[in-house]
């Protein structure tokens, strides 16, 4: 039996209108959601630990954590660091 907590759980798709957020908004927070979960899903299936990313990548183990944990808007130039050596991005395929 789903208890009453379960049952008010809302998708994004239901919180959408509630928020009142523009359509690019929107699309920021959906491309930021899809990269940092491929960072984690990339990092965690080659099992690598964040301190080995920030061995790796050069970015500060914190930095990433908070990256995962989406308390943190960091610079674009830091979110390559991260995605080369986990494989998900290199020179050829930006463009």
């Amino acid at each position: 039996m789903e208890n009453d907590y379960v049952k008010s759980l809302t998708t994004w798709q239901d919180l959408k209108p509630q928020i009142g957020l523009e359509q690019d908004e929107w699309d920021e927070i959906t491309l930021k959601v899809k990269i940092v979960g491929e960072i984690i899903e990339a990092r965690q299936s080659q099992e690598i630990t964040q301190q080995a990313l920030e061995e790796l990548s050069g970015v500060r183990q914190p930095v990433i954590a908070r990256l995962e944990g989406n308390t943190s808007d960091p610079r674009l130039t830091t979110i390559l660091k991260i995605l080369r050596p986990l494989g998900i991005v290199s020179q050829n395929n930006i463009a």
